[in-house]
């Protein structure tokens, strides 16, 4: 049930009978040959793929966040913490106040962690109320069918590759993984040195068939969260 294709009486009608909210938390950065909107991407979507049937609203997802180690790479937008947290409090300010009570937090974005201390702050402020941060690439099932698949995966490798995010043909083949703790001590350009075309490492692609199986478990391994808001 997407805000978007929503109105606010729809909506009010809504909130007459249950509070649960949806938010998607994504990135704006590159991911090798895919869209640089990747997370976002995904994370919309499975947010609403996960949520659809159990009539629960999602809401546009944020489409920036925190990824400074990317900047040196065309189209990647970093948002301070200071900001990212401010938004995403103001958000939930703005929900709570109509009356919404429970919400999800589907996040695409690893470097997107403050908000999991952020909602731990909010929820204290507002005890009546609960949010969950949701990880959904690396929740406990999906994890594991990720392993089941391939163990060697990472950013921009084959474990984001589907095909609603792929704006380029993907090449063939594999590339060795890099040094992630050498990359948390580089600048910028010298991260987008060492990495070159932004896979972390890991084959560039998997079949349809393979990633179609992984979506539906991240999808109903989300859906499971929001039944349990």
């Amino acid at each position: 049930m997407r805000v978007s294709e929503m109105n606010w009486m729809q909506l009010e009608e809504y909130l007459s009978r249950d509070d649960r909210a949806v938010i998607p938390l994504g990135s704006t950065e590159q991911h090798a040959y895919l869209s640089l909107a990747t997370d976002a991407i995904l994370a919309e979507r499975v947010a609403t793929d996960a949520a659809e049937p159990l009539g629960v609203p999602v809401f546009p997802v944020l489409a920036y966040g925190i990824t400074p180690s990317f900047l040196a790479f065309p189209g990647s937008v970093s948002l301070r913490v200071s900001t990212y947290i401010a938004v995403l409090s103001d958000m939930l300010d703005s929900l709570y106040g109509q009356g919404f009570r429970r919400f999800l937090l589907v996040n695409g974005h690893g470097g997107n962690s403050p908000a999991g201390s952020l909602a731990a702050e909010w929820m204290a402020n507002h005890p009546d109320s609960k949010v969950v941060l949701h990880n959904w690439w690396n929740a406990p099932q999906t994890w594991e069918q990720v392993q089941a698949i391939d163990a060697v995966g990472a950013h921009g490798s084959w474990m984001e590759n589907f095909p609603w995010n792929r704006v380029a043909e993907t090449p063939e083949g594999m590339k060795q993984p890099v040094n992630a703790e050498a990359l948390r001590a580089l600048t910028p350009d010298g991260v987008k040195s060492l990495i070159g075309d932004g896979n972390y490492g890991g084959v560039y692609q998997k079949s349809d068939e393979q990633m179609l199986q992984l979506w539906r478990t991240g999808v109903e391994e989300t859906r499971g969260l929001i039944r349990e808001l």
